[in-house]
């Protein structure tokens, strides 16, 4: 589909600059714009790109200054990369859905189907399970049994969600993740060294409008439920344990690894590769930099970096001090030099 710029500028309620006229039918990124295309341009470190490119379009934010003469046509608004967004939305929204339950599909038969669904290829939907309208199951998804999917939710090729596990509405979940596994849980026996596995018997609750990544596991309760709150994002490449409570809108970048029962609050920031140990509280809108280990409770809005994570500020402190440790090393050697060749002398 072609978009001209003044149907554009119209939908996002933008100001054009150059011709209204002018049409894209793809996107491209601004330092590979090609004719034809749309562009945005949000980070002023890519700003000398916008004089150069062959992008058509180019959205940019209100208050960009523009040094010199620009062959694209601009649209102004207020915040370009959310504007981005929001156009990305729309096309993948006028991008016609699948549908249609395919006949290599495999349903039980107490299973409860929803309206408007699009059920792909080796497919298996297990007894008693509740499939919501508009519903979008790629090729190989696994319901298991008595799972509960709401409307509107897209599961990508490969999805297991196991037993008893329940998805909210508006959901997305990428290729190959696992929801529902069995929590990591293993009891030493008396007068052995062996270990015994503690059945678990909970499930995952997972709430409304969320996206989850490729390859993540989250794994179902001991007893009760693992639960992701409304709204929460979370990468590629996670694993949540069993008992662990994610609050609503919260963030989780690739590589985080959360232990089990912990409680995680509404609109955290966990950047990636981060580590939490079990059964420890995380307050509402805190923030934990990458590749940090929380190994206690945190307050709402603290921010903490380090292994073992600490307060911020003290990080940058003692992050300036150490740049300096092999300066103040040789003093120290030197004044313990000086200071042994003084006792000789007495």
């Amino acid at each position: 589909m072609e978009f001209t710029a003044e149907q554009i500028a119209g939908f996002l309620k933008g100001t054009i600059e150059g011709d209204a006229n002018v049409s894209v039918n793809n996107v491209s990124k601004i330092e590979e714009g090609r004719p034809g295309t749309l562009a945005f341009l949000a980070n002023p470190k890519y700003q000398k790109y916008i004089y150069d490119t062959q992008a058509s379009i180019v959205l940019v934010n209100e208050d960009l200054t523009i040094e010199k003469e620009v062959r694209a046509t601009l649209i102004r608004v207020k915040d370009a990369y959310e504007a981005f967004a929001n156009l990305l939305d729309l096309y993948e929204q006028s991008k016609p859905k699948k549908s249609g339950i395919s006949v290599q599909a495999c349903i039980a038969a107490t299973a409860g189907m929803g309206k408007d669904l699009y059920i792909g290829d080796f497919v298996s939907i297990g007894e008693n399970a509740s499939i919501g309208d508009n519903v979008q199951l790629y090729a190989q998804v696994f319901i298991g049994d008595n799972v509960s999917i709401g409307n509107n939710t897209m599961l990508h090729p490969g999805v297991k969600v196991l037993k008893d596990c329940k998805i909210g509405d508006n959901c997305v979940i990428h290729a190959g993740t696992v929801i529902g596994s069995d929590g990591f849980g293993f009891a030493l026996e008396q007068n052995s060294e062996s270990r015994r596995k503690v059945p678990q018997v909970g499930n995952v609750i997972i709430g409304n409008d969320v996206e989850i990544g490729a390859n993540v596991a989250i794994d179902r309760a001991t007893m009760g439920s693992t639960k992701i709150g409304n709204g929460v994002k979370m990468d590629n490449l996670i694993q949540i344990a069993h008992n662990v409570e994610i609050g609503d809108n919260t963030v989780i970048i690739a590589q985080v690894g959360v232990a089990g029962s912990s409680r995680i609050g509404k609109n955290v920031i966990i950047a990636g590769q981060v580590g939490i140990i079990g059964h420890v509280t995380i307050g509402d809108g805190a923030m934990i930099g990458a590749q940090a280990g929380v190994n206690r409770n945190m307050k709402e809005k603290e921010m903490v970096v380090g292994s073992p994570a600490f307060d911020i500020r003290e990080f940058r402190k003692a992050s300036a001090i150490f740049k300096k440790l092999p300066e103040l090393y040789r003093q120290i050697n030197q004044m313990e030099k000086e200071l042994n060749e003084r006792k000789k002398s007495e």
